[in-house]
C-alpha cells in the first residue's frame, strides 16, 4: 500500500492513523490512491507497531472508479470496528447485503486489481468490473477459524454509475474480505479458547482437561468482548466432536455489552442473558475457568472473572489460582525434571528450571538396569517412563521407583533397520502412551491405555504414507505426526475420537488430518512448544534446515524463531511456554535455550533430551 503511482503522480491521504498511546491522529494514509481513474497494485502494507491504529477515509466527491475500488480495499484493512467507511463503497444495497465477518481470504501480497473488458460495441458507460487477483497463503471461516490454502485467487467486482448522483459504486463484490499477509498480520491476532476434553478427566479429583481452540480475531476492535462471544458460541467444527463447553446452549452476553475490560484490581466481569440463570455452582465456576484460561491470552494480569446473571446477580466467581484447581491446563503444569540418555544409555534427569548441567540417573529399571535406550518418554505426572531399546525393536514401561522391573515390551516391531521399527513415544495426560512402528511392511500406530496392557491399534483413514514421528498433545484430542510421503516428511494435526464400549477395548481413530507446516517438506524433528503451538525442525524446498515455531491450526505465529542451531535431530519442549528448549545436536550434545539467550551447552556425552509428555 506504500508504492507510487506510475508516472510519478502526488501522493494524497486515503486513511488516518491514530496513536492509541497518545491519541494523536495523522492525516498521512499508509498509501496512495490515484487522483484518476488508472489503476495500481493494492499492495501489504509494512508491519506497524502495534499502537498504530489505521481509519478509513470516505469515497470522495466524483471519485473515478479506480479510486472508488482502491479506496475500499484500504477500507478493508483499517480499524473501523464494523467497516462502516468501507460500506459507504458500496451502494445501499450491496452494503445492506455484504457480510464482511463471513469470511478472510488472505493473499501472499495485496490484491492486484486489473479491469475486465467487455465486447467491443457493448460497453456500458455506468457499469465496469475489475479483478482482483493474487495467490492465496489462508483463509479464516465464519468461525473465526484459520487454514492454509493455495492456489490463484480470482474474484470479481462490480461498479455501477448513478444515474442521479453520477456517483460510482461497487454493487457486486466477493463474499468476506481480502487482504495481503501483512495487512492480516496487522489487523488480527491468534487467541486460544478453551474447551474441555469430552471423555477425559485427570487426577483423583476427575479434572477436566482444557483444550486449547485457536481463533483469529481484529486486534484493536474490542478484543476481548469479541473473544467472549467466539467462546460462548462454542468450539470450531474440527475441535467440536472431542470438546465440550460448560456453557448452556443458548447462553449470550447480555444485550447490548461491549467494551469488556478488567478493573483497577484486574477483575472481570461478564454480564449473561437469562439462559444460565439456573445453573449450579459446579457447572458455573467451570465456564468461569473456561473464561479465565481464554482471557489470560489477552491480559495475563487477569486476577479473577464473575459471571452475571441477566439481573445484574453475581452467578459466581472464580480467581485464577482456583481455576487451576477446577480444570488440568497443561500451560500451568511446570515440568520437575528435563530427561535424557547419558552416555551408557541409561535414563537420567536433572531439574528443568535453573542452569544446572548436572544429570543423575533416574530410580527404576531404564535408569539403573542393563537395557541400552534409544530414546525415552517420561508420564506427564512423572512417575512412570518408556524407553525404546538401542536397536529400535522394543518399547519397555516402567515405574520410576528403585528396585522395579523392567518386565516384557508393551510393544515390538519387526522393521528391517533401526529407523523401520518404534519411534519415540509419547504421553498424554490421562497417562495413555502412543507410539508409531515404522515398519515398512506393516506400518502402525498404537496407543496403550496407562501405559499397559495389549495396546490398541489406532485407525488413520486418511493417512497417506508412513508415520515417522509422534507427539501426542497434553490434552490426548491432538496429536502431532511427521509424515513420509514418497520421500516427503509433512507435519500434519489430526483429531483423536475414542469410542468406549462398555466391556469392550476402546475403538481409537485419529481423523481430518491438516498440515500444521505447508511449505515445509523435511521435518525432521518436532515437540509441542504451548497449548497451540509446535517448534519444528525442517526445510521448505530446497532450503537449508531452520528451527521455528508454528501453529497447530497452520497459521505462522508472531514473534522470533528460535536461534539458530545446526545439526539438531531431536528437540524437548513444553506446553509450559516458560520452560527453555532443549535440544540434541550432533555438533554439541544437549544445549539449552534460555528466554533472551542464546544456546547454551548443557551435556555433551548425552542424547534424547524429553520433557514429560
Amino acid at each position: 500500500m506504500g508504492a507510487e503511482r506510475e508516472g510519478g503522480a502526488r501522493r494524497r491521504p486515503v486513511r488516518a492513523v491514530a496513536y492509541a498511546a497518545c491519541g494523536a491522529v495523522l492525516l498521512a494514509g499508509c498509501a496512495s490512491m490515484p487522483d484518476s481513474g488508472d489503476l495500481r497494485d493494492v499492495d501489504s502494507t509494512p508491519r506497524q507497531d502495534t499502537q498504530v491504529r489505521v481509519f478509513a477515509m470516505p469515497p470522495k466527491e466524483d471519485a473515478a472508479p479506480g479510486e472508488i475500488m482502491q479506496g475500499f480495499l484500504e477500507a478493508l484493512t483499517s480499524d473501523d470496528p464494523n467497516y462502516d467507511t468501507a460500506r459507504k463503497y458500496l451502494t445501499a444495497k450491496a452494503a445492506r447485503q455484504w457480510t464482511p465477518e463471513r469470511s478472510a481470504t488472505v493473499l501472499a501480497n495485496g490484491p492486484s486489481i486489473e479491469s475486465l473488458r467487455q465486447a467491443v460495441g457493448r460497453e456500458d458507460p455506468d457499469s465496469l468490473t475489475y479483478v482482483l487477483a493474487g495467490n492465496r497463503v489462508g483463509t479464516v471461516d465464519a468461525q473465526q477459524a484459520y487454514a492454509p490454502a493455495g492456489g490463484p485467487y480470482s474474484g470479481k467486482v462490480h461498479l455501477t454509475r448513478d444515474r442521479k448522483s453520477g456517483q460510482w459504486r461497487i454493487d457486486t463484490l466477493p463474499e468476506g474480505v481480502v487482504m495481503g499477509k501483512s495487512d492480516f498480520q496487522r489487523n488480527y491476532t491468534s487467541v486460544n479458547k478453551y474447551y474441555f476434553a469430552s471423555d477425559t478427566v485427570v487426577g483423583a479429583s476427575g479434572q477436566p482437561v482444557a483444550v486449547a481452540d485457536p481463533v483469529f480475531l481484529r486486534t484493536r476492535v474490542d478484543p476481548m468482548t469479541q473473544l467472549v462471544r467466539s467462546l460462548i458460541n462454542g468450539p470450531t467444527s474440527w475441535l467440536r466432536p472431542v470438546v465440550r463447553s460448560t456453557f448452556p446452549t443458548g447462553t449470550a452476553l447480555k444485550k447490548g455489552v461491549s467494551g469488556l475490560t478488567p478493573d483497577d484490581q484486574n477483575r472481570l466481569t461478564v454480564p449473561l442473558n437469562a439462559k444460565p440463570a439456573a445453573i449450579g455452582a459446579a457447572q458455573c465456576t467451570q465456564m468461569a475457568a473456561q473464561l479465565m484460561f481464554t482471557l489470560r491470552n489477552l491480559t495475563p494480569t487477569l486476577e479473577s472473572v464473575e459471571l452475571q446473571g441477566a439481573d445484574g446477580s453475581r452467578l459466581c466467581d472464580l480467581s485464577e489460582r482456583r481455576a487451576e484447581e477446577i480444570a488440568w491446563h497443561g500451560a500451568t503444569k511446570h515440568p520437575e525434571y528435563l530427561y535424557l540418555l547419558d552416555g551408557k544409555h541409561r535414563l537420567v534427569r536433572m531439574p528443568a528450571a535453573g542452569d544446572s548441567s548436572s544429570a543423575v540417573q533416574v530410580p527404576g529399571a531404564l535408569g539403573e538396569g542393563p537395557k541400552d535406550l534409544r530414546s525415552v518418554a517420561v508420564s506427564r505426572d512423572e512417575h512412570s517412563a518408556a524407553g525404546v531399546s538401542g536397536d529400535g525393536k522394543a518399547l519397555y514401561v516402567t515405574s520410576m521407583a528403585s528396585g522395579g522391573s523392567l518386565g516384557d515390551p508393551v510393544v515390538t516391531s519387526q522393521g528391517p533397520t533401526e529407523d523401520d521399527r518404534l519411534t519415540t513415544p509419547s504421553w498424554d495426560a490421562r497417562g495413555d502412551l502412543w507410539v508409531a512402528d515404522r515398519d515398512p511392511r506393516r506400518a502402525r500406530l498404537y496407543m496403550a491405555e496407562q501405559g499397559a496392557g495389549q495396546p490398541v491399534e489406532v485407525r488413520v483413514p486418511e493417512l497417506s504414507g508412513r508415520i515417522k514421528d509422534v507427539r501426542v498433545a497434553a490434552d490426548g484430542v491432538r496429536i502431532a505426526l511427521v509424515v513420509d510421503n514418497g520421500g516427503k516428511q509433512s507435519l500434519l494435526i489430526g483429531r483423536v475420537e475414542l469410542d468406549e464400549k462398555s466391556g469392550k477395548r476402546p475403538q481409537v481413530s485419529v481423523l481430518e488430518l491438516r498440515s500444521a507446516a505447508p511449505d515445509l517438506e523435511e521435518v525432521t524433528a518436532v515437540a509441542w512448544a504451548g497449548d497451540s503451538r509446535l517448534v519444528v525442525v525442517g526445510s521448505e524446498q530446497g532450503g537449508v534446515k531452520q528451527m521455528r515455531y508454528v501453529q497447530v491450526d497452520g497459521s505462522t505465529p508472531n514473534g522470533p524463531a528460535p536461534a539458530a542451531l545446526t545439526g539438531v535431530t531431536t528437540i524437548a519442549a513444553s506446553e509450559d511456554e516458560r520452560v527453555p528448549l532443549v535440544a540434541y545436536s550432533k555438533d554439541d550434545g544437549i544445549v539449552r535455550l534460555p528466554s533472551g539467550a542464546q544456546w547454551q551447552k548443557v551435556v555433551k556425552d548425552g542424547s534424547a533430551p524429553a520433557y514429560p509428555g
